[in-house]
């Protein structure tokens, strides 16, 4: 295997085959780790501003904590950047993140990835094996092992990167979440001023911050823009803000 590709593993899991690899990319002058599922590119280091701005954003919303810190749930691991902003936060007390394929957790746990020796060495850190969706939904209450997925405290953020945009979803199974019912079974898991982030990579769709409004308050699509060494300019996701009733 050529030092400027390896794949660093490659499992079967529910949704079909899921690969991580690493190729330097001469363009950066860096190693970029990707994910794919199947054909299908999920993430990539090369760029990780947003979804560490999605944490930033949220948090900056929050009211001051309480004395046990903010509690944060975050739906998708992914390569972990999402996760390690928030942790980043001293003001932050916990976070759990609720991953779906468990050999994703599994690649941080064995530091396969950058940000994962610093993850997995931060006590307030829980990484939980189970379907975010379901679990906001009711449908699957406990993890693999059994253990509450979800706390029944409730959560002051909530931080949500696994679909590409509330259209272009990873899974069909996920569409009953960008409802007014799924957007409200949400809700009641997050604490009185809690805030809801999804980070999504398309410009702000204005049906979709409508729909938002028939639920929560102080609605934002926020643009971020970060640059492009591909294209020599400049690129943009979205984090869309809301805040609970």
């Amino acid at each position: 295997m050529s030092r400027r590709f390896e794949e660093l593993d490659h499992q079967e899991t529910p949704m079909g085959p899921v690969t991580l690899r690493r190729r330097f990319d001469a363009v950066l002058e860096a190693d970029v780790f990707e994910v794919k599922l199947g054909e299908e590119f999920l993430m990539s280091s090369a760029f990780t501003v947003a979804e560490e701005e999605l944490a930033r954003l949220v948090l900056a919303r929050l009211a001051e904590p309480p004395e046990r810190g903010w509690q944060v749930l975050v739906g998708g691991l992914g390569l972990g950047y999402t996760a390690q902003a928030a942790l980043e936060d001293e003001r932050v007390g916990a976070v759990t993140v609720l991953d779906a394929v468990e050999q994703v957790i599994d690649w941080h746990r064995r530091e396969l990835l950058p940000a994962s020796a610093g993850l997995v060495a931060d006590p307030r850190l829980a990484l939980v094996h189970a379907d975010f969706f379901a679990a906001v939904a009711g449908r699957q209450t406990t993890d693999a092992v059994g253990a509450p997925a979800l706390s029944g405290a409730g959560y002051d953020a909530v931080l949500l990167d696994i679909d590409h945009t509330p259209h272009h979803l990873l899974n069909e199974s996920h569409r009953d979440f960008y409802t007014v019912e799924g957007l409200s079974a949400m809700e009641a898991h997050l604490l009185p001023g809690g805030v809801l982030g999804i980070w999504s990579d398309d410009p702000p769709d204005e049906a979709f911050l409508d729909l938002l409004r028939q639920v929560y308050v102080d609605v934002a699509g926020e643009v971020v823009a970060f640059a492009n060494r591909y294209t020599g300019g400049e690129s943009t996701n979205t984090v869309y803000l809301a805040r609970r009733r």
